[in-house]
């Protein structure tokens, strides 16, 4: 069995726009997702979005790194060490 990590990454949508590409990739990797926390800060025009992981560490990595790479969005990761 292939080791696996938990982890919480926080995103931060700048421009509603980025949304659907957003999901489209958190929906490929639904099977490392344990919970997510999505709020609308309507005050800001932004929405701010945790996930809780639970996968290996190239998934995470290579989830976030999809991520990261759509415009006016922003993506932090925090995974345990082992």
């Amino acid at each position: 069995m292939e080791e696996t990590r938990l982890g919480i990454i926080g995103i931060i949508v700048e421009d509603l726009e980025a949304s659907a590409a957003m999901n489209a990739i958190l929906h490929e990797y639904s099977d490392i997702i344990v919970g997510r926390l999505g709020i609308p800060y309507r005050d800001r025009g932004v929405s701010i979005i945790s996930l809780a992981v639970d996968g290996s560490h190239e998934a995470i990595a290579t989830m976030t790194g999809k991520l990261g790479q759509l415009e006016h969005v922003s993506v932090k990761t925090v995974m345990t060490s082992n």
